[in-house]
């Protein structure tokens, strides 16, 4: 028969050789295919691809030994580079891709989760020197929560971004000092204790809690990487002529997936520093400060690797929860509205669902062509329902919560807000409902309300009570009017308003709002201003880092451009009409500061940056940087 497979042996005129078996007029079974250039595979073919189990070797010395599909490199293998770099494990299209481990020529190892051929997701990097990192990678940059051990026993807990310290986490030095406290860009910044060597240190499950808790301190921002991947190699048919496929064009695929293993090599990748820009100085500072008395602790505070405040305490003076407390406040807690909803999982039911809705609204509405809003827009008919059923439905996806009832309010309003306040709706849908979830964090009120933050931090997620929810309504209208008309207005943007109800009618109800401080940035103090003396101040013993201090805790003087400064406050004064209209009175003026560290210091702790913009309000001497936003 004319398709049966035959064994044959076929030289081509630009000099490729075939040895194995056709079918038709392409190689199909095991076959052995040699360029003119000296590459060669041998193994399975399909319909002229390479498809199953082979080996291809390169002139360079470079081989390949696993799966193929289509003429990919796809599924599991070992490219063994001519420089002696070694990665075995899964791949996808040319691409590391799922689990795999990586040994560099230098003697780095990495072993973890890779994504399009850069490291993404959990894995462990071991330097040569000796220093390792076990946590994850983002964009092939460590970036998340991780643990970095250096070779002098120095470890840090914490979180990271774009390769550097940022966020909360707890420095133990190889002495046995501890330094819990939080970071911005690779230094310190921000408030924080120093615990001396001998001393008597926080418990290892109050050092878990510190690290899994305190989310709300960090201040995240997406870094994305240009993401490198492999050249297409062998995805053209090879034809019995050979024009489809020349050997000029194999070796030049081949040579290019050679030198994508040699940009990988984290020996000469800016992100893989093994050691921040102070880690000298306070691996030292824990040597000279471990002599101290074994109660004594430090109290300290940061502005960008600058000391600028310290107090030194006996750790018999911070005040301890007794039993009793602890008791109390569960019974406090029981008197939550929302803790019996969902049960001992309500937090992670409630996630879900938030996400399964928000995911059907934003996808229903944005195809939906742009116009403006109707007064019916704003009306009780403007309403989008729908169930979701655990098993699923021809509308709704199969989960794995529980089966609850979806409404969602004024969704042309939201819509065209999010477009006024130039958010993408794919943007918006990736930061709430991507993989990475959301986070809980503590209610900062009195309302007993649950907090949840996107992963990314421009987003916070409050559940409302009935009546704040017929208030947001019955504003809605003017809002909308106001903050189209004053781009520059400081009330908090409002990106959503839903309810979820339960089959035994239990409903949550809850508005998505921008994240005031979402910024790259430390915020150094945070202030609650309501224009009030009468007990408008904090207890000094009760400040910590992620305390929100009031009016009379003001102690500053802020002198900026007056122009700048006309406009602010202009601002304020239309917000402020703007929330006496709508007989709001309970409202405060949120502020954020940032500390710029002096220069002559600040250069002795930070390696030279290219300038990053700003999105704060800045002095005319520079200094510091405001943030100013209205809550109600």
């Amino acid at each position: 028969m004319e398709d049966s497979e035959r064994f044959e042996e076929r030289s081509f005129s630009n000099g490729d050789v075939y040895i194995g078996k056709i079918k038709g007029m392409l190689p199909h079974g095991k076959g052995k295919y040699t360029w003119s250039d000296g590459t060669v595979y041998e193994g399975d073919w399909v319909n002229g691809k390479m498809t199953g189990k082979g080996l291809i070797t390169w002139p360079t010395g470079a081989k390949y030994e696993g799966e193929f599909s289509g003429g990919y490199l796809h599924g599991h293998g070992t490219f063994t580079h001519s420089t002696g770099c070694i990665y075995s494990g899964g791949w996808r299209m040319d691409a590391h891709h799922g689990i795999g481990r990586k040994e560099y020529s230098n003697s780095d190892i990495y072993e973890g989760l890779w994504k399009e051929g850069i490291r993404e997701g959990c894995g462990r990097y071991s330097w040569e020197n000796g220093n390792t990192y076990i946590g994850n990678w983002k964009s092939g940059k460590i970036d998340g929560r991780g643990v970095m051990k250096w070779a002098n026993d120095d470890i840090f807990d914490g979180c990271w971004i774009n390769g550097l310290k940022q966020g909360s986490g707890v420095y133990r030095f190889a002495d046995g000092g501890l330094y819990i406290g939080t970071w911005s860009k690779g230094l310190k910044d921000g408030r924080g204790t120093f615990y001396p060597a001998g001393s008597k240190q926080p418990s290892l499950k109050k050092l878990c809690s510190l690290n899994s808790d305190d989310g709300l301190l960090l201040n995240t921002e997406k870094h994305t990487a240009t993401k490198q991947k492999f050249t297409r190699s062998f995805s053209e048919k090879i034809s019995v002529s050979g024009r489809s496929k020349s050997s000029r064009q194999i070796c030049h695929r081949t040579s290019s997936l050679d030198a994508n293993c040699i940009i990988q090599d984290p020996a000469g990748d800016c992100i893989c520093r093994d050691s921040s820009p102070t880690l000298s100085q306070t691996f030292n500072e824990s040597q000279s400060e471990a002599s101290g008395v074994n109660s004594l602790l430090y109290e300290r505070e940061y502005m960008q690797g600058v000391l600028i405040m310290e107090r030194i305490r006996n750790y018999s003076e911070i005040p301890h929860k007794n039993k009793r407390q602890n008791t109390f406040s569960v019974k406090q807690a029981k008197k939550s509205s929302w803790i019996d909803i969902f049960g001992g999982s309500r937090s992670y039911y409630l996630k879900l669902n938030l996400q399964l809705g928000i995911r059907y609204t934003v996808g229903k509405i944005t195809p939906v062509p742009a116009r403006e809003v109707r007064s019916s827009d704003f009306g009780d008919r403007a309403r989008i329902r729908m169930y979701f059923p655990k098993e699923g439905s021809q509308l709704t996806p199969p989960h794995c919560s529980i089966d609850f009832y979806w409404k969602d309010y004024c969704p042309m309003v939201f819509r065209n807000l999010r477009e006024m306040f130039k958010l993408d709706a794919a943007e918006y849908m990736m930061s709430i409902c991507g993989d990475s979830g959301l986070r809980d964090i503590s209610s900062p009120g009195k309302s007993g309300s649950i907090f949840f933050l996107s992963q990314d931090d421009r987003f916070v997620i409050k559940t409302l009570k009935k009546y704040e929810l017929k208030v947001m309504l019955n504003m809605l209208p003017k809002y909308y009017h106001h903050v189209g008309s004053y781009e520059n207005t400081l009330i908090t943007k409002f990106f959503g308003l839903h309810r979820i109800t339960l089959r035994g009618g239990k409903k949550v109800r809850f508005v998505v709002m921008g994240n005031m401080f979402c910024t790259e940035l430390h915020i150094h103090r945070r202030y609650d201003l309501k224009g009030s003396t009468q007990g408008r101040y904090t207890d000094k013993d009760k400040i910590n880092s992620n305390t929100t201090l009031k009016d009379l805790d003001l102690k500053y003087e802020f002198h900026m451009d007056k122009k700048l400064r006309e406009s602010l406050f202009k601002q304020i004064s239309l917000d402020c009409m703007f929330l006496e209209s709508q007989h709001i009175i309970d409202y405060s003026l949120l502020l954020g500061l940032h500390f710029r560290a002096p220069e002559n210091l600040k250069a002795l702790v930070e390696p030279p940056r290219l300038p990053q913009p700003q999105h704060g309000l800045p002095s005319e001497d520079g200094k510091y940087l405001l943030w100013c936003y209205f809550r109600t």
